[in-house]
C-alpha cells in the first residue's frame, strides 16, 4: 500500500497527496457542493491494499471515494443539514465496516460502509451534533503500527496485525461511540456490542428496528461541546466545551470522573498521548495545557501562540499545534 495524505477544503474538493514529496496525486476529487468538514479512511484491517476515503460536507452528504479508481463509489443522502463529522468504524454487520455521521440536523446516523444502507438514526440530541469519537479511533488510526516500530512486509501482514489490535480492544466492550452536541450534552452508544449472548440479543433487537437507547447521557457542561475524544486504551473519554472546561468520563460507563479547570476561554480541541496518561487541550485563550490523568492537574502550561489555538496532536514524543496566529508550533518535552 502506498501512503497517501487526504485533505478537504472550503472549495468542496478532496485532494490526495504524496506525503513523502508533498506533490498532489492526480486532480481533485469533485462532487461536494459546499465545504468539506471531515475525512476518514477505511480501516487497514478491512482493506489494506487500497483503503477507501469518506468525506462529509456542509452540503448534507457523505461521499465514499475509491482512491484507486479516483471516483466516488456512492454518496450518502439523508441528513437534512450539514454533516459535521464522519468516522469509519471497524465494526458493523459481520465486522465489515460502518460509517458514523453527525449532523446539524441533530441526528447521528450509522451506515453500512459497503453499499451505504442506513442502519440507525440516533435522534437523542436537541441541537447540532458537532463531534464524534470511537473507542477504536487510536487503533484504527495506527492500524498495524505499534510502539515497537517494526515494519510489515506485505499488505496481508499489515491487515492481520491491524485486525489483531482492533479485536483486542473491542473483545470486551465492542466498538463504542460518543457524540457531543451544542445542546451541552454527550451520549455514549454501544451499537455493535462485543460478541456475547447479551450483545447478540441487543444486536438482534436493533436489527429488527428496535429503538436504540444510549448507554449513558453525559451532562455537566454549561455550554456547547466542541470536541470529544476517547483515550487510546478506551479507558477514558474527555470532552472540551465553550464553558472553559474539560471533563473526563469513564470510557465504558460514561460516568463522570473529573473536571479539568485552568483555561480562561473556550476549549476547542483535545489530544491524548499514545499511552493514555496525558491529555492536551487547545483553547481560545491562546494556550495549550497538558493534563496528568493520575492527578487530573495541569502538568505543563504552554503559552506561545499569540491568538486562539484551533488544533493540536501528539506526534511521537512531541506536540504540534496550529492557531489563528497562522503559525504551527512544535513543542518538545
Amino acid at each position: 500500500m502506498e501512503r497517501k495524505l487526504a485533505t478537504g477544503g472550503h472549495d468542496g474538493h478532496v485532494r490526495l497527496w504524496d506525503p513523502k514529496t508533498g506533490k498532489p496525486i492526480g486532480d481533485a476529487l469533485k462532487g461536494h457542493t459546499k465545504w468539506v468538514t471531515s475525512l476518514s479512511w477505511e480501516p487497514i484491517h478491512l482493506n489494506a491494499s487500497a483503503p477507501r476515503l469518506a468525506s462529509s460536507s456542509k452540503d448534507g452528504t457523505v461521499r465514499v471515494w475509491s482512491t484507486l479508481m479516483r471516483r466516488c463509489e456512492y454518496a450518502l443522502g439523508g441528513h437534512t443539514a450539514s454533516v459535521n463529522v464522519v468516522r469509519w468504524g471497524g465494526g458493523g454487520l459481520n465486522g465489515k465496516g460502518v460509517l458514523y455521521t453527525a449532523s446539524s440536523d441533530r441526528t447521528v446516523r450509522v451506515w453500512d460502509a459497503n453499499g451505504g444502507k442506513c442502519l440507525h438514526i440516533l435522534k437523542d440530541h436537541a441541537h447540532w451534533v458537532t463531534t464524534l469519537t470511537l473507542n477504536t479511533d487510536f487503533v484504527l488510526r495506527t492500524g498495524p503500527f505499534d510502539h515497537l516500530g517494526k515494519k510489515t512486509s506485505s499488505d496481508s501482514e499489515a491487515q492481520s496485525l491491524a485486525l489483531a489490535r482492533y479485536n483486542a480492544l473491542v473483545s470486551t466492550t465492542g466498538e463504542l461511540l460518543i457524540s457531543g452536541s451544542d445542546d451541552h450534552t454527550l451520549f455514549l452508544w454501544s451499537l455493535f456490542p462485543a460478541r456475547t449472548t447479551s450483545g447478540d440479543a441487543a444486536a438482534a433487537a436493533a436489527e429488527r428496528g428496535g429503538k436504540l437507547k444510549p448507554l449513558a447521557r453525559l451532562t455537566g457542561h454549561q455550554r456547547q461541546v466542541s470536541h470529544v475524544a476517547f483515550s487510546p486504551d478506551g479507558r477514558w473519554a474527555a470532552s472540551a466545551a465553550w464553558d472553559n472546561s474539560v471533563r473526563v468520563w469513564d470510557g465504558r460507563t460514561g460516568k463522570f470522573v473529573a473536571t479539568l479547570r485552568g483555561h480562561i476561554a473556550a476549549v476547542y480541541r483535545l489530544a491524548w498521548s499514545a499511552d493514555s496518561r496525558l491529555l492536551v487541550s487547545a483553547s481560545k485563550d491562546s494556550t495549550l495545557k497538558i493534563w496528568d490523568l493520575k492527578t487530573f492537574k495541569i502538568k505543563n502550561d504552554l503559552p506561545g501562540h499569540t491568538d486562539e489555538v484551533y488544533c493540536v496532536d501528539f506526534v511521537a514524543d512531541k506536540l504540534v499545534s496550529g492557531g489563528r496566529d497562522r503559525t504551527v508550533k512544535i513543542w518538545k518535552n
